[in-house]
């Protein structure tokens, strides 16, 4: 009897374990169901983008192999770049423009996510009412939540990834001197290593926040915009100050002349004790060389942003991002908690 009973007991744990695994499988079904479209969309934007910058890339490649241009830009001091500066304004006038779309498709692809996928997740759910029929179920409220975030956040995180790949195998062509959009850019670094693959899934987490708040669709997209652009406008101002910055020191009566790719922050005088003075300290008159002995000005600096430091800033900013996403995260679960258990 007791083996029957242990059979038994066996059996109902498969058939639980079995309608568990169904329970999941149906609502991974029904998520992918709802959001096919915006999958498709995304899948559609993936390829589109690719090809778009592997042809543009095979252009300008071909243009700056033939002209000789590589490295060089409109103004540079570089040997190899003398006589160059036709060739490069020609470069720009044919292929700045749509480089410049590259980087803009990466820049607002985070906002875009947040705005028809982050914002209508849950909002539309609750305007229609259908959370009702879902909640009925035995799948719970915190499940249901995380299968609806957890495939589009997989899809934006493999578009993201796979746009910033392939721009950054452009960019290694025609970024920075050639085309004139350096790294350091708003729309540049937006564009290049992690720092959009975080901001998508920073967009999906604001939208899905406030869709949850608001429970209106419109309104719900209204506020992650404003969000995105708030937080996008403080990481600007923050940005150069999340390392510390490299210093170029001139002496005497040397040029001020970094590489062309260098992000310049300020600039200024030092004297022989090595204390920094104002950049107009002594303006350029008939004065000017009294005025340097008298306040003993003996070199000039420059704090700058090498393109070395590119990656450390913006690892740096895209684990900012990712702790910001996980944080706004957490709370929609809390709030999906506290208001269906």
């Amino acid at each position: 009897m007791s083996t029957t009973a242990d059979l038994g007991a066996t059996g109902s744990g498969q058939l639980a374990q079995g309608a568990g695994r169904a329970r999941t499988g149906g609502l991974v079904w029904l998520v992918w169901r709802q959001h096919r479209l915006v999958f498709a969309v995304l899948l559609t934007v993936l390829v589109a983008g690719c090809v778009y910058m592997a042809v543009l890339r095979g252009q300008m490649s071909g243009f700056i192999d033939e002209h000789h241009i590589a490295g060089c830009s409109a103004i540079s001091l570089d040997p190899h770049c003398e006589g160059t500066q036709e060739a490069v304004d020609a470069f720009r006038a044919s292929y700045g423009s749509p480089f410049r779309l590259a980087e803009m498709g990466l820049l607002t692809l985070p906002v875009l996510i947040g705005i028809f996928v982050g914002a209508p997740l849950m909002a539309r759910e609750f305007e229609a009412g259908t959370h009702k029929l879902v909640l009925t179920q035995s799948v719970g409220a915190l499940r249901w939540l995380a299968a609806k975030i957890a495939l589009p956040a997989a899809a934006a995180v493999v578009t993201s990834a796979a746009l910033a790949a392939v721009f950054l195998w452009m960019w290694q062509v025609g970024g920075d001197e050639v085309t004139g959009s350096y790294w350091y850019s708003t729309t540049g670094y937006a564009a290049l290593g992690p720092v959009p693959v975080a901001q998508c899934l920073l967009g999906l987490a604001v939208g899905t926040l406030a869709g949850l708040l608001l429970r209106r669709t419109v309104m719900s997209m209204a506020v992650t915009l404003g969000v995105m652009v708030v937080v996008n406008t403080v990481l600007q101002l923050v940005r150069p100050y999340l390392m510390a910055p490299a210093t170029a020191v001139f002496k005497g009566g040397e040029s001020q002349q970094l590489p062309d790719n260098s992000w310049p922050l300020g600039q200024g005088s030092l004297n022989a004790a090595g204390s920094r003075l104002s950049s107009d300290a002594c303006k350029a008159g008939p004065d000017y060389e009294s005025c340097l002995h008298d306040r003993g000005i003996v070199a000039s600096y420059v704090d700058q942003h090498p393109v070395s430091h590119h990656w450390q800033l913006a690892w740096t900013e895209a684990g900012i991002v990712l702790v910001l996403a996980v944080a706004l995260t957490l709370i929609a679960f809390r709030v999906m908690k506290r208001r269906h258990g």
